[in-house]
């Protein structure tokens, strides 16, 4: 079973989704999507609004981890880069590996083949930039 955070992610990039398609109301969209009882839905809500708030920050800040321009990503690989960075960026409170797991799991459940494994990437180099002690000790041996 998906925990209320999780599902709460899936809601945001659904709806981070159809507002890079069709552009309107993302928050709406969430609204129309949000029926499900597990959702954690103020943590989809907070994730949505701070992405439309900071879009361009956030473009800004996934740009150079890229290997590719970011218009050319895909909309699902935009919406969940836009989610990681965001919660990395924002949400100090969860543990980096935490915002880059979940991040990988969007990836492998609506990104195309592969996609997860560049996800990934982007947000461990992101992470490495937005909380280096954190990342720091991490990385160093028990």
């Amino acid at each position: 079973m998906k925990t209320s955070r999780r599902r709460s992610r899936e809601l945001a990039l659904q709806a981070l989704y159809a507002w890079q398609l069709g552009g309107g109301d993302a928050l709406e969209q969430l609204r129309a999507l949000d029926e499900d009882a597990h959702a954690d839905k103020a943590l989809a809500e907070a994730l949505v609004r701070g992405v439309l708030e900071r879009a361009a920050e956030l473009q800004a800040l996934i740009a150079p981890c890229l290997d590719r321009e970011f218009r050319r990503l895909s909309p699902v690989e935009r919406a969940i880069l836009y989610i990681g960075a965001f919660e990395l960026q924002s949400h100090p409170e969860t543990p980096f590996k935490v915002v880059v797991n979940e991040a990988v799991e969007l990836g492998k459940s609506y990104g195309g083949t592969g996609g997860h494994k560049f996800v990934n990437g982007v947000l461990e180099k992101l992470a490495g930039g937005l909380r280096p002690d954190e990342v720091g000790r991490r990385k160093q041996p028990a």
